[in-house]
């Protein structure tokens, strides 16, 4: 299985140039690795500790973490790696970090190099990423290796019959620190007996959230003190639902802010022109009357955050098809939230379906319906967002809890 593994890799290192010619994203994923042993460079000789990430979700579990080592261990460099485009673009100025780079494919004689060059004092994957040559490389140089929110399930390669090199990969890790008593029951069946459930660091970061200034003035002046949507992270499909209820069913008294995952200029212009509504980009707001529009386009990144403290209600994207956004950020403003039904794989979705604070739909009259509901019941829709509310507030402590860990080892 190792060996056809590698030449997975090995074909996977070939075709993708290719198909960077005619994809952005993926041409974003070649073009950016090609920066990465040259970024590194500059932590020759430094004591490092390595975070590495998925993508945007998995970089917002690491941070409360970086924070704190940044505060209390300042004698370390920070590198950040991503896996993906999304969220390397997004945070690839991150302050915090000494170097932000892209993590090399899984060839063993890359990440071999990777990590003698960097030498890291400490390795922490954050939520699920489990690289086997990564891993191997790691474990080889005996460097500490640590698993943060993590996350596993039944189904997973490390628990079927065909999956011993995976498992011989998880070797690599000197502790796990899981959600969830689901994820260490998994853990101990394969013979792992260093883990912890520690819970989900991104409570502590949405929780930190809330002590910020999260006040935009346009967003003031477009809501006017009316009932406001925000509909954070839509994909097409989620797109459709909304735009169909903005344009027959809403009533004249509701606003709705739309910031789309992608900032695609066609696709927003599309989205834009299918609106029957008074409609304004972002990008060309100024000198408008805002509170004239009903609906405001966000084609930019990195203030959603701040937007979803203006909402009354959230809509989620992703939850339809391509994978669930973070519901935790909205949650925590004490809104109600709603998302598409395909959810089953992030703990905090299900545990709030289930609290009845978060509300999934699967069409358009169930998105029409719940949207009248929260719209015209108060009462049910203050219920419903302290229950969002009281679960963050309840889940807090895991950043804590791993540090007095980390405190130890450093």
């Amino acid at each position: 299985m190792n060996l056809l593994y590698n030449i997975v890799v090995f074909i996977t290192s070939l075709l993708v140039p290719v198909i960077a010619l005619f994809d952005k994203k993926m041409n974003l994923f070649v073009t950016g690795r090609k920066e990465s042993f040259s970024k590194i460079s500059t932590l020759k000789n430094s004591k490092t500790i390595w975070f590495h990430v998925a993508s945007l979700g998995e970089f917002e579990q690491a941070r409360p973490i970086i924070e704190e080592i940044r505060n209390t261990h300042s004698e370390y460099k920070i590198l950040v790696t991503f896996f993906s485009p999304s969220g390397y673009e997004i945070r690839k100025n991150y302050d915090l970090a000494d170097v932000v780079c892209y993590l090399p494919l899984d060839a063993p004689s890359l990440v071999r190099r990777f990590v003698k060059e960097v030498h890291p004092v400490m390795v922490l994957f954050i939520k699920y990423e489990f690289w086997p040559n990564l891993l191997n490389a790691l474990k080889k140089e005996k460097i500490k290796t640590i698993l943060v929110s993590g996350i596993l399930r039944k189904n997973q390669i490390f628990f079927k019959y065909y999956g011993g090199f995976m498992r011989r990969s998880l070797q690599a890790f000197d502790h796990f620190f899981v959600q969830d008593n689901t994820s260490r029951e998994l853990l101990n069946s394969i013979n792992f007996s260093a883990v912890t459930v520690s819970g989900d660091t991104r409570f502590d970061r949405v929780s930190r959230i809330l002590s910020q200034e999260n006040t935009l003035e346009f967003i003031e002046e477009f809501k006017n003190n009316q009932f406001t949507v925000v509909a954070g992270s839509t994909w097409k499909e989620d797109e459709e639902l909304l735009v169909n209820y903005i344009n027959n069913r809403a009533s004249e008294n509701e606003k709705f802010i739309i910031a789309p995952h992608q900032i695609n200029r066609d696709a927003i212009l599309r989205l834009q022109q299918s609106i029957h509504k008074t409609t304004l980009l972002f990008s060309e707001k100024e000198g408008k009357k805002l509170t004239d529009c009903r609906v405001l386009i966000i084609d930019t990144i990195g203030i959603l955050t701040k937007i979803y403290a203006a909402a009354d209600v959230a809509y989620v994207g992703g939850g339809l098809n391509t994978g669930l956004h973070n519901i935790l950020e909205p949650a925590t403003f004490g809104i109600p939230v709603v998302f598409g039904n395909h959810y089953h794989k992030f703990k905090e979705a299900i545990d709030l379906v289930a609290l009845n604070g978060c509300i999934p739909i699967s069409n358009q009259e169930e998105f029409s319906d719940i949207f009248i509901k929260l719209y015209t019941d108060e009462n049910y829709r203050n219920i419903t967002g302290k229950i969002n509310k009281k679960y963050i507030q309840e889940n807090l402590g895991a950043t804590t809890f791993i540090m007095n860990y980390l405190n130890t080892q450093l």
